[in-house]
């Protein structure tokens, strides 16, 4: 492929669904198939883009930083402020890029054969926070990559308001308020990053030039990844800061669920290991410790309240603000395979998350209820959708064969050699996980049916999951497996990258062990961890 026309695929993958959506704006003329055609072009071809950059990446040319892909559109404002459309995918965004483009696909797929009321807007909605997804992974410029959030968040705003379920307006305001503190919080320390630096440029690329050749000081560095770490992490839900996030995906719309969950959530993530520890490595170091307690909170304090849930959806909601707390532990280590591990975890719990989200939509279209004492004996009526969730309720776990299991493997390698008494507890939230899980199949599924059961299954409305659904479903656990057999297969390049960060070669606290780059030499890549 022309090197000149695949370095513009990632702009078109932002584009696209752009596009799409502009067009879906004359929707009442164009008709249904139509509008529903339009749309489908708008998921699938940034899926597309995605998976062939991919594939493409090791044999393609890279720049500094491992940058490749790079391209500049001119927009005029370098010379004045120092903003330029930088785009290019280094071994960390790479896989995040993949996953914004499937994840898409597979919600895009999902609320077009969906009955939401005024479809087109949904679509277009939908179409819009695709495009900001994948601007978010594939902008080197941290202006951009901070717009491109608040471009996808905006539309997520208004889906809740308009398609939102009950209690929709009081998690609506919930969410506006802590995202709003959080983006604000985030935007605060990217500015003072900046000032703090003789950059001319907001590109990550001349951003590292700098901080290399001219250090910040060790106070400024604390103060700036204070307030990025507690920006980002409310956007994340970090503990304490979580409260919005159960109640606001309980009442998101599917579509609108899948992407902010699975993908729209690792932005603050995402942003901790390319923009903050990497500029930041003293800042880093200076807050690690806290930020382990921070994530075992996560962990114990909102597994036990998972545990307590009865509505399924509240469930997964409280499951992934649960499962944040094992990556931001992968990052808090600040070791190679910490980081790496929890890149590796970004990609499966957004694979995973996403999919439970789906299911539990397509259990509530057959019981008309998310309570799961109402429920009962669905797993006989609809095997294959129980199948389904059986294998994304593993999959969350940490099963082996599923890319989650990777992930959390090397969290836990991570922490034995940085911070080996937070191991126990973090172990004990896979304990957790189980528990919630397997009592979620156990009720819904395979329990005794309830009268309201009874009155449904009666009525007619209890059949298996559909191929509207089933093909959305079937992306995202092919996704799952194939990582989860063939880890190597993200684990390189992200290993590549992070091993190219200075931040994350802190050695082994543990006095008994060589530091970790010596003594956990064949740990230090993922990939032969996961082998």
């Amino acid at each position: 492929m022309d090197n000149t026309f695949i370095n513009y695929l990632p702009l078109l993958a932002i584009v696209i669904p752009l596009a799409a959506s502009i067009v879906l704006c004359w929707g009442k003329s164009l008709g249904e198939t139509a509008v529903k055609a339009i749309a489908l072009v708008g998921f699938i071809l940034p899926a597309v883009i995605a998976l062939v950059l991919a594939f493409q990446f090791g044999d393609a040319p890279r720049g500094d930083e491992g940058y490749a892909f790079l391209t500049d559109t001119d927009l005029g404002l370098q010379s004045s402020v120092g903003i330029s459309l930088l785009l290019g995918l280094n071994g960390i965004s790479m896989p995040l890029f993949v996953l914004a483009g499937v994840v898409g696909l597979a919600a895009g797929l999902h609320a077009i054969q969906s009955k939401a009321e005024r479809l087109p807007l949904y679509l277009q909605l939908l179409l819009v926070m695709q495009g900001g997804l994948m601007g978010v992974f594939a902008s080197v410029d941290i202006f951009f990559f901070y717009f491109f959030h608040e471009f996808a968040l905006i539309a997520t705003f208004i889906m809740i308001g308009i398609w939102g379920g009950q209690g929709r307006r009081s998690a609506a305001m919930e969410l506006t308020i802590y995202l709003t503190l959080g983006a604000m919080l985030a935007l605060l320390g990217l500015i003072y990053l900046y000032i703090s630096t003789d950059s001319v440029s907001f590109s990550l690329i001349e951003l590292r030039k700098v901080v290399a050749s001219q250090p910040i000081s060790e106070l400024v560095q604390k103060n700036i990844f204070g307030l990025l770490l507690f920006g980002f992490g409310i956007l994340v839900s970090l503990f304490p800061f979580h409260s919005w996030a159960p109640r606001g995906y309980a009442a998101m719309p599917t579509g609108a669920a899948m992407l902010h969950s699975g993908v729209l959530k690792k932005f603050g993530l995402y942003g901790l290991v390319q923009v903050a520890a990497p500029l930041l490595q003293a800042g880093a170091l200076g807050w690690s410790e806290l930020l382990v307690w921070l994530a075992l909170g996560n962990i114990l304090i909102i597994g036990f309240v998972t545990i307590a849930q009865r509505d399924l959806k509240q469930m997964i909601g409280y499951s992934s603000v649960m499962h944040m707390g094992y990556i931001f532990l992968g990052i808090a280590t600040m070791t190679v395979v910490g980081a790496g591990g929890a890149v590796l975890l970004m990609v499966a719990h957004g694979f995973s998350v996403a999919l439970m989200f789906m299911l539990a939509t397509a259990i509530f279209n057959r019981t008309r209820t998310y309570d799961m004492t109402e429920m009962g004996g669905l797993g006989p009526h609809a095997p294959l959708l129980s199948g389904f969730f059986v294998a994304a309720s593993l999959a969350s776990v940490g099963l082996p064969g599923f890319a989650n299991f990777w992930g959390e493997l090397t969290v836990f390698v991570s922490l034995w050699h940085n911070y080996p008494w937070a191991v126990a507890p973090a172990v004990l939230g896979v304990v957790i996980s189980a528990i919630y899980g397997m009592r979620a199949i156990a009720r819904v599924f395979y329990g005794p049916e309830t009268e309201l059961f009874k009155k449904t299954a009666a009525a007619g409305n209890i059949r298996d999951i559909t191929m509207g659904e089933r093909i959305p479903a079937s992306i995202l656990i092919i996704a799952l497996a194939v990582i989860g057999l063939w880890p190597q297969s993200v684990s390189r390049d992200i290993n590549d990258a992070v091993e190219g960060i200075e931040a994350f070669s802190r050695p082994s606290m543990m006095n008994h062990a060589e530091p970790l780059a010596d003594a956990e030499a064949p740990a230090a890549n993922t990939e032969d961890t996961a082998s």
